[in-house]
């Protein structure tokens, strides 16, 4: 599952070698309402797959899984890439504004203000195109961030404030993968959610954006989750 300000494309370099080594591989679409919604469809999603599943998410997708998951014995495994990793009633904006030693310049949000179906006012919330690479994929080419920046999808405000409601962490073995060189989310808050997951923990010199930027690293991480839990 992709996380905000990206999209299901971002994975494309991992599930072609995951492919090749003989797994079926579904790319679970991610609304970006917020957490109660968008788990709330991953669920139905886990509920027509059949056989075992490693579920993996990037960044705010960790949300997502972590609440999804819950209960569902199919998920064998929870793997995380730079993925939030909340406990019950924790939300994503309270996560990344943790104190640390090293904080991060804040992100270059572009809002645009949206109205829901029931006349309720929200808003989407974008990474400035001008500033993409440098905060989310620093170590893509030029010509790759500026698409990247182009295709990415916007986060309702609701993905940053709502709660999780189950932390599926607590039942299912867990991976995560650092992202050393992260400038979207702080690796000294990635550890502390990892660690405090009980995760298995891998890390790597790389940007947010470690689906696109360092597949093979991605894929290898997925399949020790698959054969651990197989």
């Amino acid at each position: 599952m992709h996380g905000a300000w990206a999209d299901a494309s971002s994975w494309s370099g991992v599930i072609g070698t995951l492919q090749r080594q003989g797994y079926t591989v579904r790319a679970i679409p991610n609304m970006l309402r917020g957490p109660r919604t968008d788990a709330a469809g991953v669920r139905s999603f886990l509920a027509a797959t059949d056989g075992p599943v490693v579920l993996v998410a990037h960044s705010y997708g960790g949300n997502v899984i972590t609440d999804a998951a819950a209960g569902l014995p199919a998920v064998k495994a929870l793997v995380y890439i730079a993925g939030f990793v909340p406990a019950e009633g924790e939300s994503l904006g309270e996560l990344a504004s943790r104190p640390v030693s090293e904080p991060l310049p804040e992100l270059p949000a572009v809002t645009v203000p949206t109205v829901l179906p029931d006349g309720t006012a929200s808003s989407d919330i974008y990474l400035d195109p001008a500033r993409f690479r440098e905060v989310f994929a620093a170590d893509v080419s030029a010509e790759r961030a500026a698409v990247l920046a182009a295709v990415q999808r916007p986060a309702a405000s609701e993905a940053l404030t709502g709660t999780t409601q189950k932390a599926a962490w607590r039942d299912i073995p867990s991976w995560y993968l650092v992202t050393q060189d992260d400038q979207a989310l702080s690796p000294e808050t990635q550890r502390f959610m990892a660690k405090r997951a009980g995760a298995s923990i891998v890390e790597i010199k790389s940007s947010h954006a470690a689906p696109v930027a360092h597949p093979g690293a991605v894929a290898r991480l997925i399949t020790q989750a698959a054969r651990a839990t197989g």
